[in-house]
């Protein structure tokens, strides 16, 4: 399966900018694995010191967005799986700067973060690896619109891919 199988109605017009920033020709399986190697070799090169470097005062410090991206895979899991078992709630949004205050990513290692997102992503890639193709199709809600487990797979590479360009463009990592 790859990004081009999708249609708009599969995800709110909110996630475009992900959906577009995911390459075309790869399976999700593959985004998932390459995607991974990207942010490790990322966290690789990262100095202990620089996680509490933030860009801006109002800015997320670098631990703040790594821990961001970690809760946000999670939070994503979830929803694909919710979709996929054919949940009849509509799930709700979240306030991710609320999650981000509350992170306590000041207290976290450079290591811890690096693992925990190495565990996070092989649970995703085990989640959506589980799912059949009748699964992936489903469509649910999501925050007030449709969306499916395939788009939300989309959607997490989007993500992260979005928050790796702004480390390097604004963090210089």
């Amino acid at each position: 399966m790859t990004v081009e199988q999708l249609n708009a109605s599969e995800y709110n017009p909110f996630y475009e900018n992900y959906i577009k920033s995911v390459p075309k020709e790869s399976s999700l399986g593959t985004l998932f694995l390459e995607n991974l190697k990207e942010v490790s070799e990322i966290l690789e090169r990262l100095e202990e010191a620089k996680l509490g470097y933030k860009y801006a005062e109002d800015k997320w410090t670098i631990a703040e967005v790594f821990q961001h991206l970690i809760d946000v895979e999670r939070i994503f899991q979830f929803r694909a799986l919710s979709l996929a078992r054919r949940e009849s709630q509509a799930l709700q949004g979240f306030d991710h700067d609320a999650y981000v205050t509350f992170s306590r990513a000041e207290n976290r290692s450079l290591k811890s973060l690096k693992n925990e997102f190495e565990i996070v992503r092989k649970s995703t890639l085990f989640l959506f690896d589980s799912f059949t193709e009748d699964m992936l199709k489903q469509v649910g809600q999501m925050n007030g619109s449709s969306a499916t487990p395939r788009a939300i797979g989309f959607i997490i590479i989007g993500h992260t891919k979005h928050h790796l360009k702004i480390l390097q463009e604004r963090y210089s990592i």
